[in-house]
C-alpha cells in the first residue's frame, strides 16, 4: 500500500468527525453544485453527481442541504459559481503532488497553494508535469470487522475489482472507474457495509521519504487539505509505518 493511502487510513481512524464536519459539508456542497452544473441535476443520469451525493449521505449531510446544492448547481436557486481545476506540484524529495480544487477565485487559490508549497520545501509545477503519473480508480473502504479478507476477495474479484489492500482495521478495494458501481452492488448484495466509495487517484511508483523530508511532506499534505478550496490531494510518497504514526500523533 502506498504511503499516501496509509496516511489517509491513519488520519481517517484518528480524526474527529464532528470537528471536520463543517469543512467537509462545505466541500461536499461545492462538489455537488459543480457536478449538477456540468452534468445536470438528475442523480441517476449524472455519475459525478451520483458519487457526490452518495459521499454526502455517507457523511450524514441532511437531504435538504443536498437538494439545495443541486438546485444551486442547475441554477434553480442563486449561488456562487465554482470552477473545478487541478493543480500540480512537487513536494520534498521530488514527490509528485496533484491537487483538485473547487474555487470561485483562481488567483486567491493559486497564491495560497504557492505559499504552502514554498513553506514546506516544495513548489507548484506547470500543467502536465506530474498528472501523467496518476491514474483514476474506484476506491472502496471497508472496516475489517465487516468481513474476512478471504470472503471479501471472493466477492470483489468476482465483481471485477483489481486489487485489495489492508492497513490496520481497514480494507481498501480498488477498481476501474467502470467497475466501481458493479463492485459496490456486489458488496451490498452480500450485506457488507462500506465506509466510503469514491473515485481516487493511484500511482504505480512511490518516493520513499525519511526523517525531515517525511515530516515536511506530512505537513504539506495537512496544510493543503486544510484549504477550503481544496477537495482532494494525491501524492506518490511512502513513509515507514512507525515514523508516519509518530509524526501524525
Amino acid at each position: 500500500m502506498s504511503g499516501h493511502s496509509k496516511w489517509h487510513s491513519i488520519k481517517h481512524k484518528k480524526a474527529s468527525a464532528d470537528a471536520k464536519r463543517g469543512k467537509l459539508f462545505t466541500r461536499l456542497i461545492k462538489e455537488i453544485s459543480v457536478a449538477a452544473r456540468l452534468g445536470g441535476g438528475d442523480v441517476e443520469a449524472n455519475p459525478r453527481l451520483r458519487g457526490a451525493v452518495q459521499t454526502a449521505k455517507g457523511a450524514n449531510m441532511p437531504q435538504d442541504n443536498i437538494k439545495r446544492a443541486i438546485m444551486k448547481g442547475t441554477g434553480e436557486l442563486p449561488g456562487q459559481i465554482y470552477e473545478s481545476i487541478s493543480y500540480e506540484g512537487y513536494g520534498p524529495g521530488g514527490v509528485a503532488v496533484l491537487i483538485e480544487v473547487l474555487t470561485d477565485n483562481k488567483n486567491r487559490t493559486v497564491a495560497e497553494l504557492r505559499r504552502i508549497f514554498s513553506k514546506q520545501g516544495g513548489n507548484l509545477a506547470e500543467t502536465g508535469s506530474v498528472q501523467w503519473m496518476f491514474e483514476r480508480k474506484g476506491s472502496i473502504a471497508i472496516n475489517q470487522k465487516e468481513v474476512s479478507e478471504e470472503q471479501l476477495l471472493e466477492i470483489v474479484l468476482e465483481a471485477g475489482a483489481e486489487d485489495l489492500e489492508s492497513h490496520e482495521d481497514i480494507f481498501n478495494v480498488y477498481t476501474s472507474i467502470e467497475s466501481l458501481e458493479v463492485v459496490k452492488q456486489a458488496l451490498k448484495s452480500a450485506g457488507v457495509e462500506m465506509e466510503s466509495a469514491e473515485l481516487t487517484m493511484t500511482t504505480q511508483t512511490d518516493v520513499r521519504l525519511e526523517n525531515k523530508q517525511a515530516e515536511q511532506m506530512l505537513r504539506l499534505m495537512d496544510a493543503l487539505e486544510d484549504l477550503e478550496d481544496v477537495g482532494n490531494v494525491y501524492a506518490n510518497f511512502d513513509i515507514d509505518d512507525t515514523q508516519m504514526e509518530s509524526l501524525i500523533n
